[in-house]
């Protein structure tokens, strides 16, 4: 027991070592997120069903529900998901969001995707 009351102080001496510090430590930001291919989805957002059939062809599934609207196109590189909602109300839908991936289901660059359909497109 009595050898216990000298280690105990010991123990809690090394514990204290591994404590926060009370000093001034500087403040370090967090990098910034890995930007994301942005390039290309300009020919895509925003757009209406007539531009995007223009575009890539005729869609492999054009699914509506309510005022809602997705046509997807796919090749044997992608799988472009576009999502089209209507920008107020009595309005036509727009492409305000894009889905890609590989034909496996792993993700691919949005803009990557793009541009690979409209190639198939214009080698057509």
């Amino acid at each position: 027991m009595t050898r216990l009351r000298f280690i105990a102080p010991g123990a809690f001496a090394l514990l204290a070592a591994c404590g926060p510090t009370t000093g001034n430590l500087p403040i370090v930001s967090a990098p910034p997120p890995p930007a994301r291919s942005e390039a290309g989805l300009d020919r895509v957002m925003g757009r209406d069903a007539r531009a995007l059939i223009s575009q890539f062809g005729n869609p492999n599934q054009d699914v509506r529900e309510d005022t809602a609207r997705k046509l997807q196109y796919a090749s044997g590189v992608c799988v472009l998901d576009a999502y089209l909602y209507p920008p107020a109300p009595g309005r036509e839908p727009v492409v305000t969001h894009v889905d890609a991936r590989l034909p496996t289901g792993e993700d691919i660059d949005r803009a990557s995707c793009i541009a690979a359909l409209i190639r198939r497109k214009e080698a057509r």
